[in-house]
């Protein structure tokens, strides 16, 4: 059972991760948003990259938020499986 849930957990956050990254990278292709696939990816990445942004100083028009997102998501993706192990 274990295995099964270090797997998941493991699953979770590398499509977390994933996600982030498409959001970035169809930021550069569909910046109006207007495209589906960049509305799904902004539903399901504005929960963990908002509160970052509140946090992190502006720096114009260069977000960083994806990068701390991800190292955060990598981070406590980390802890988890070591406390399941």
């Amino acid at each position: 059972m274990s295995g099964f849930l270090i797997q998941f957990v493991n699953l979770l956050f590398q499509v977390l991760s994933f996600a982030i990254l498409g959001r970035v990278l169809m930021s550069w292709i569909d910046p109006t948003g207007n495209m589906r696939i960049t509305q799904v990816l902004q539903e399901l990445t504005e929960p963990i990259l908002a509160p970052i942004r509140s946090i992190m100083p502006n720096f114009g028009m260069l977000d960083l938020s994806p990068i701390v997102a991800m190292l955060l998501l990598q981070l406590v993706g980390n802890l988890i499986i070591r406390s399941l192990s």
